[in-house]
Formats: structure tokens, sequence, C-alpha cells
């Protein structure tokens, strides 16, 4: 039944009435969403109605007819080109253009095919999304819908951002499309210190591709939503200044782009530039509740009402690029650095005025990074430079650099001599340590520097000491030094200069020095003290420590020393260095033994030579490892072991297997390589047998040889080893060297090579045996400054 035209529920209804209601709540949303897609077919037409007309009106200017006849014109063309009427007004808009637009279609149409060119119209989706900008006048969000329906759908992009940047570098979202409504709130504002993308594009003042947002960490508007997919930030300019930047998304990563497409989406920036241009014009700003300055005369009253040197400039265009800036006003405080008047700087380029601005880093780099980003720039010291006479005049500032609008507000404050040596000295007592003070005697006025409050540990409101007191804030012990301190100041009336303990409120003890003199007038009556404190108490430490080093030194090395001493008495007892020869059993012994170059190197090297109760005679010489009192020590009980071994008269193997079980057994952590031989002189054999040593060397008509090696490991290095012997018949003039390893060995060489060398020099050896032994030990090549033991037998 019906009310009043509104349908109500009655009997034989399905329910209270919610399949109607939602039948016609469905009606209504298809109807919402038809009239939708009409406005935007209706735009899209407009769009392209738009460019047609600026087509005819070309032909109307090129070949001087009517509105009709233009129209008429380009149906001509058309239908004879094979184009419609939209892909044609494009072609003839790009040939009068000749802009970025121009070249990107270009550009993309020589480098396709032919199939691609027939689908791909560049150049109508570029000018289309044009006449949409042109027509959105300063409404960004219509320019970024007529971007991404016109332009980057084509493209594969999704959504597209438009920023605006603002005076101090901060990023307003100005316009988007693909993006929710709550994301746009979200990044309505972007602060200065937060990277983004489009931060980072305005920032390096290039395009930035990402081929996935994810990788680089970077958030950004609908970062949450496609985390993975590619985005482009691209700076949008005019002039030199970068007003915003254009950002560009794509749902998937994305893959290098080439260049044609690359040049596109600058287009589409340059695009972006002009609408952001003129939202600044209106008032726009990046920053919610900041407003721009609305004109120069504005920044130049700014300028005039500081105290310190400023210029204001304005960006100097040639062919649409910045390349320099001009002075436009200086402020009433300006002082050039050459001593120029305001008259000769005002209305010159920045680079007329100050040449060696343009260097790499220099003024005018940052200049046009301030411009351009709008990031203000500050510097404590900067050189400015400019020529007078071909003579460069360089003074130090500290400079400030701020955008505002299109021009560039320039501060300086020249640092003159006073302030430099101010700071110096300033510097100079907090790297010292240092304070400072006066103390005016007539008036009780007393100054002190900060560092001095900082030495006693005071805040600096704090009343400073009298130096009159200063024994009360110092150790007790100190009182007599500080008092001939004061007397000498005051009574004497001298420089004077004492150490002492301060004792500081903290808890704090510092060693410091006091240095002050009088200030006398004509008269000799005193008229203030003044004088600095020193924080000595590094120095005084670092003394206690070196004082207590040395002590540790001396002892130690007066330990060394006796060490030394005992290692080397006993030593000599038992090997002098030099031995004469000895006649035993028909041979002839000499004995050559060098200890190490330092004294503190005391070896082990050991040799001996004794006849037994059998009549054969005993030959070894043997080096135990080591240095000092050990390898002595080690020395002498080998060298005592191996005498009382040979007495069994046993062969020199088994000597050397007993010798080993003696090492390993009765010493700790000695280890030695010896070469032992038994001398018959019945038979005139020499029996030999070596644990780890070189082998004995053969002098025999002129020639010398190695006797071939026998098997024998160095003594200590495991018990119960057999030990390999060796037999020789010694002939008469033979000659006989049994050497350690410290005749030839080098760190540059190998063994092989310095016993090749050693068996030259031997052989060029001539005359007695003593002279031999003195002809190896000059001639040895060895570099180890190890102990060299050498020992000459000589069958007549």
């Amino acid at each position: 039944m019906r009310t009043d035209g509104v349908r109500t529920d009655g009997p034989g209804t399905d329910g209270p009435g919610t399949d109607g209601a939602g039948a016609e709540v469905g009606r209504l949303a298809a109807t919402v969403e038809r009239l939708q897609r009409q406005i935007r077919e209706a735009q899209a037409a407009a769009d392209g109605r738009a460019l047609i007309e600026v087509a005819k009106g070309v032909l109307v200017e090129r070949l001087r007819c009517g509105p009709a006849q233009a129209a008429a014109q380009l149906d001509a063309l058309a239908a004879r080109a094979g184009l419609s009427r939209l892909e044609l007004a494009a072609d003839i808009v790009n040939q009068a253009a000749q802009d970025r637009l121009t070249e990107a279609a270009s550009d993309f149409l020589a480098q396709t095919s032919a199939e691609e060119r027939s689908t791909a119209s560049v150049a109508v989706r570029l000018r289309t999304a044009e006449s949409g900008v042109l027509a959105a006048d300063d409404d960004t969000q219509a320019v970024a819908a007529s971007l991404l329906e016109h332009a980057l759908t084509p493209l594969g992009a999704t959504a597209v951002a438009v920023w605006a940047a603002g005076p101090d570098a901060s990023l307003a979202l100005a316009g988007c499309a693909g993006f929710s409504a709550e994301e746009a709130r979200r990044w309505h504002y972007v602060p200065p210190a937060v990277a983004t993308p489009a931060r980072r594009a305005l920032s390096e003042r290039r395009t930035v591709w990402f081929p996935a947002l994810s990788v680089t960490g970077l958030p950004s508007i609908g970062h949450r939503e496609n985390p993975g997919g590619g985005r482009v930030a691209v700076p949008a300019g005019t002039g030199g200044r970068i007003l915003g930047v254009l950002e560009i998304c794509w749902p998937a990563p994305l893959d290098p782009q080439p260049p044609q497409i690359q040049r596109q989406v600058e287009a589409l920036a340059e695009l972006c530039a002009h609408t952001l241009d003129g939202r600044a014009q209106d008032g726009g700003h990046g920053a919610p509740g900041t407003r721009a300055p609305s004109g120069v005369s504005e920044l130049v009253d700014l300028a005039d009402g500081l105290h310190d040197p400023a210029l204001v400039l304005l960006p100097h265009l040639e062919d649409g690029r910045l390349t320099d800036f001009r002075v436009h006003h200086a402020n009433p405080s300006f002082v050039d650095p050459a001593g120029r008047p305001r008259s000769s700087v005002v209305g010159a380029l920045l680079l007329e005025t100050y040449p060696l601005a343009a260097g790499e880093g220099g003024l005018l780099e940052k200049a046009e990074r301030v411009h351009a980003t709008g990031e203000p720039f500050r510097a404590e010291r900067i050189a400015l430079t400019a020529l007078v006479g071909q003579v460069p005049l360089t003074a130090v500032a500290g400079i400030s650099l701020s955008r505002h609008r299109d021009g560039v507000l320039l501060i300086w404050r020249v640092e003159d001599e006073a302030a430099r040596l101010a700071g110096l000295l300033q510097h100079a007592q907090r790297l010292g340590r240092i304070g400072g003070f006066e103390e005016n005697v007539q008036t009780g006025e007393r100054i002190w520097n900060e560092q001095l409050f900082s030495l006693y540990g005071l805040p600096p409101t704090a009343e400073p000491v009298p130096l009159e007191r200063l024994a009360d804030h110092a150790h007790p012990d100190d009182g007599a030094a500080i008092g001939r301190f004061l007397r000498t100041l005051l009574h004497h009336r001298r420089p004077a200069s004492t150490a002492f303990r301060l004792r500081r409120s903290d808890g704090v003890a510092r060693h410091i020095r006091v240095v002050a003199e009088p200030v006398l007038d004509a008269e000799g009556r005193l008229l203030a003290l003044r004088g600095a404190y020193q924080d000595v108490s590094a120095q005084h430490w670092t003394e206690v420590a070196l004082a207590a080093t040395r002590d540790r030194l001396a002892h130690s090395e007066q330990q060394a020393e006796e060490h030394n001493r005992l290692a080397l008495q006993l030593q000599h007892a038992i090997m002098p260095p030099a031995r004469g020869p000895v006649d035993t059993s028909g041979l002839g012994i000499a004995v050559r033994y060098r200890p190490a170059e330092e004294e503190h190197l005391v070896g082990g090297d050991w040799y001996d030579a004794v006849t037994l109760p059998s009549g054969q005679v005993l030959l070894c010489v043997g080096d135990v490892a080591g240095h000092g009192i050990d390898a002595a020590t080690g020395m002498v009980a080998l060298r005592g072991a191996l005498r009382g071994l040979a007495a069994t008269g046993t062969g020199p193997g088994q000597l050397l297997a007993w010798l080993n079980n003696v090492t390993c057994h009765l010493t700790e952590r000695v280890t030695a390589t010896v070469v032992c031989g038994l001398y018959d002189p019945e038979s005139r054999v020499l029996r030999w047998a070596r644990a780890g040593h070189l082998p004995p060397v053969l002098l025999r008509r002129g020639r010398a040889s190695s006797l071939p090696l026998v098997d024998g490991v160095l003594l200590g290095a495991a018990p119960d080893l057999p030990y390999e012997e060796g037999a020789l018949q010694l002939e008469s003039g033979d000659t006989l060297l049994m050497y350690t390893d410290g005749l030839i060995e080098r760190k540059d060489r190998s063994v092989q090579q310095s016993l090749k060398q050693l068996l030259a020099t031997a052989e060029e050896s001539a005359g007695s045996l003593e002279e031999r032994l003195d002809h190896l030990l000059t001639h040895s090549s060895a570099d180890t400054d190890d102990d060299t033991c050498v020992v000459g037998v000589h069958l007549p």
C-alpha cells in the first residue's frame, strides 16, 4: 500500500522492505557511476577538442584563412593522411611548438617500429595531457588526474603525485591521482628532514628511478599499499628553480626504461612546473601555515634591516637556463672585500663582481643549489675573492644563503683580524686547558674566562675566587708553596708561579700551575693582578708513570746485565772465543768461536775435541736452541754428558741415541743439533753421526764437498730414536770442517744455496789451518746474528 507517495510494506510482502530499498540504492549507484563516466568522457573529449582548436589556430596563422576554412583543411588533411583529426592536430602542434613534448614524441617515433607507431599515439597522449593541464589552470589535483589518464596509464603507471617544494625544502602534496583519499591526507606534508624518493630527487636535482620502492627503504605515498612497485621522481622546475617533484608509481617492479620513455617523463614534469609556478604566484606554499614573501621588495626590506652585509640576488637566465645571478640590491651595511662602493656592485652579475666564485664548490654553485632546492646553506668559513687590477683580494667570511620566492638572500660576516685572533686564543686556551683571570686591587672586581670556571668546577654564574684565598681551595700540604707565591706577587710585586693541588667542590682533585704578574702604575702602586691557571694533571701523572717505568726498566736492565754476565762467564769458561792450534794423536785441530753481535744474545753453540782413554779422538760441534742463560746452561749439560758417555768406548750413533734420551728426560724444554765424530789414529778412519745438524765439509786436494747425509733427528724431539753412522777414510792433507748454522744461515736464501757458497769460500782459502778458519769467518755472509762455531781438523 502507499501513503502520500511513499511505499510501505503491507500484507503479502516478503519482508520489511529491505530488498526494495536495496534495489533503489543499486539503481542510484549505477546512475552515479554512469554520470561520472560521462563526465570523464566529456573531460577527455574537451581536452581533445582543445587540442584540435589549437591546431586550427596554427592553420589560421599559417594559411591566413578563417576558422571555418581551417576546420575544413584539417578534415581534408586528416583524411588524406589516414589519421584521425586528433592525431593530425597533435602533429601540427608538435611541428609548430618544437618544445620538450615535441622532442619526446619525435624521439619515441624515431626509435620504434612502424607497427608500434600506429598504436602508440605518443604525440596525441602528450598533447592531450597538456591540454588538460592548461584547462586545469592552477588546479594541481586536476593536473595530476589529466597526466595519469592521458599520458601515464598507457605507460603502465597506476598513480601519480605532484609535490610542491616549500622555501624550507619541505614538500607538500599539491595534487595526486590513483591514491586513496586517506593516503593523500596522510601524506599532505613532508618535513624537510624526512628522506623520501621526492626528497632525493629534489636534493640531487636529477631524475631518480627506483626499480622497486621496497628495496630502497624510503617511505612515500602509497608505499604500504604497493611496496614492491617501481617509482620515478622527477624534479619539476623552470628557470633553474625547482618548484616541486613529479612522482610516478607502477604496480610491479620496474625494468630499466629506454631513453624515449625517460624523456616523456621529464617533459611531463615540465608541464607540472608551469602549474606549480602559477600556484606559487598566487601564494601557494609547501608547508601548511606558511606564506611565501609577496615580492622582491619585501626581500629588499629584510636585507636593509640586517646589521651584516647582505646582497639580494635574482636569477639571470639565458635560453631558459640559469647561468648566473644579478646583484639586485646591497644593503647599507654592505662592505666589499675589495673596498668597492655599493654602486659598483649593484646591477652587476655575481661572476662579474666575484669571478673566482665560479670554482668547484664555490659561492655560485652554493647559490644555484639553494635557488633550485630551496634548502638554505650556511658555512662558518668560506673565501670571498675579488679581482682588482688582476690582483686577487681574499677575505674569509661566514655566509648564509636562503631562497625567498625567486630571489636569493646572501648574508656574510667578514672575519676581521681581531675576531680571528680572539677565536684562535680561545681555542688555544681550551686545548691547553688554560684559564685566564684579572683582579682589580682598587675596586675588588674579578674577571674570569669560561675555561677558568671549568677548571674550578664552578658554573659561569658563580663568584670568582680571589687570589688571596687560593690556599682555601688547595691541598693543605701546598700551603707553604702558595704562601711564597703570594708574597712574591703582592709584597715584592714581581711575577711569580707555583704548582698546587686544587680541591674542587665536586671532589675532583686537579694538579694546577698558576702564573701571575702585578700591574703597576707609573708610581709603582699595585693596580691589578692578572695571570692564568693551567691544568697540568695529565702531565703530572705522565711524569709519575714515566718515573715508575724508568725505575722498573733500570731494575730489569740490571737483572738482564747480571744474567748476561753470568752466561758469558759460563760460556767463556768452557769455550773461549778463540783457541790456539792443538796437536792430538797426529791431528791438527783449531777452533774459532764468534759470539752473536749483541751481547744479550748469548747462545748455545758448543764444541769439543778431546782424546779418550781408548786413544780415539772425540770431535763434536753442537747448537742448543735459544739464547741467554737457559741456552748456556743447556749447552754445558749436553757437553758434559757427551764427554762422559764417550768414555764408554761406544760408537757415535749410540752416543747420540743416549744423549737424546738425556735431553728428553733429564732437561726441560731443550732441543739441540749436534754432529759427533770418533777418529781412530791407527786406521785413520773417522766414524760420525748427526742429530739434525749440517754435515761436515771435506777439503781434499783443493776441492771442497759435504759428507753424505746420514739419518738423525735433532736432540729432544722424541726419546729412543736411532741414529745412523757414517765412515770416512782420511788421507794425508785432508782438512775436515765442522760448524754451526751461524756460519752460513741467511734470511734471503735457502740452506743449499748458503752451503754452496761455503764450499766455494773454503776452496779459495790457503795457508795454515788457522788462516783457513779466519778466512771462513771473514767471508761469512750470514745475517741472522747467531753464534758461530767452526772446528777445523787437519791430517798432515
